[in-house]
């Protein structure tokens, strides 16, 4: 387990990354702070059938267990939905895997494709957990970073075919990006598909956002470009848009012979996903449509807000995502770092951010901020976020 904690990392960060966590009690709790580092699901709570679906499931004890990809109906609902969004073919019964949320389903995905000593090529910055996940795994992670684009930061794509000449098994990343907030462009997702075909290696892609975006902005499923439906596991689930979280549960859809084997995983780890909480996938992608087109409305006005109010602070380099409900800011030229700066808002705003280090090597001197809150709450949060840089940069100056 010490492979998970990266104390490589040591080298820029002065510790572990796990140690870094502990001492920011980065623990998922709270403690009775402003958490920014989840959606607020009080002030923006699932959809009305959410509640009634799980509810008369749960009445029926026939439908406690299922199989260990989950239930034939909702794997036949869900199938039907989802060859819509990714505009492939899904078959339910060999390409779709109802999961235990979106992370269940990542850490599943990766024990059924990853083996002791796979090299894996990893975006950089990237959602928190994945290369822990990898570590675990055994695997030899490479971090493949961003080049700036006026669509926003793009995944490097010069950068991954040098490390795909040397081999590697899998590609991984997010889009939206978790933490960034970009859109990967279609011509970003033509190029990556390109690679995958060339090179023939598997891609997983976290989709979790894909609904999340804005202003229009065109999002390209890798899944379905040329050559791609058997070389991609697309993860997605409704814990974020639709704020089902606390239902735990998610999809995975890929070729049938990865599907297999996520099964396998599933079936030795927690034998299903939750039973009852599956039932609310059958109207998820159906019957909220319009529930999400008014978040993503709400979402829009949270993140303009959130940029106004943080370019209150000098030296604050922050710009916007496309998609997702984060906030990606570089504080560096503050003269503070990550794991400083999230110390001092937990200490004098009483708000919990994310610290860059989190997500990987280029994180250091970024912190990811959710946006997703109530509006007063976060307003005068805010103000307190943007006191408490303020202060400590004239502190750091003189």
């Amino acid at each position: 387990m010490l492979r998970t904690h990266l104390p490589e990392r040591a080298d820029t960060l002065g510790t572990s990354v796990r140690e870094a966590d502990l001492g920011l009690r980065l623990d998922g709790a709270g403690h009775g702070l402003l958490d920014t580092t989840h959606f607020d699901t009080v002030r923006f709570p699932p959809p009305d059938w959410a509640l009634p679906a799980f509810t008369a499931a749960a009445q029926d004890g026939d439908l406690a267990y299922t199989g260990y990809r989950g239930n034939a109906d909702v794997r036949a609902t869900v199938a039907r939905s989802v060859s819509a969004l990714l505009g492939v073919d899904v078959d339910p019964d060999r390409n779709i895997a109802v999961t235990t949320g979106t992370q269940g389903g990542l850490f599943a995905t990766l024990s059924a494709l990853v083996d002791y000593g796979d090299v894996v090529a990893l975006a950089d910055p990237e959602y928190l957990f994945v290369e822990r996940m990898l570590r675990f795994l055994g695997a030899r992670v490479v971090r493949i970073g961003m080049v700036e684009d006026p669509a926003g930061p793009q995944l490097d794509l010069a950068a991954l075919e040098v490390a795909a000449r040397e081999g590697v098994k899998l590609v991984l990343t997010s889009n939206p990006n978790n933490p960034t907030g970009t859109v990967y462009t279609p011509a970003t997702v033509r190029g990556l598909a390109d690679l995958a075909v060339r090179h023939d290696f598997l891609v997983v892609v976290d989709e979790l956002y894909c609904r999340l975006v804005y202003d229009g902005v065109p999002f390209t499923h890798l899944a379905a470009e040329p050559g791609m439906a058997e070389r991609t596991v697309t993860l997605l689930g409704g814990s974020k848009t639709e704020s089902l979280s606390g239902y735990r549960v998610g999809v995975a859809v890929g070729p049938g012979p990865v599907v297999d084997a996520i099964e396998q995983v599933m079936a030795i780890s927690c034998l299903r996903a939750p039973a009852y909480s599956q039932h609310v996938l059958t109207r998820w992608l159906v019957d909220d449509v319009e529930f999400v087109r008014e978040r993503v409305g709400e979402l829009r006005a949270l993140r303009e807000l959130t940029l106004e109010r943080l370019r209150r602070v000098d030296g604050l380099v922050v710009r916007p995502g496309s998609g997702t409900a984060y906030l990606w800011p570089d504080v560096s030229a503050l003269g503070l770092t990550d794991v400083e700066v999230a110390r001092l808002l937990q200490t004098e705003a009483g708000v919990v951010v994310s610290p860059g280090y989190q997500f990987g090597p280029s994180g250091h001197g970024r912190f990811r901020v959710c946006y997703a809150r109530d509006e007063g709450l976060w307003s005068a949060a805010l103000d307190r976020v943007v006191g408490a840089l303020n202060g400590a940069a004239k502190a750091v100056a003189s």
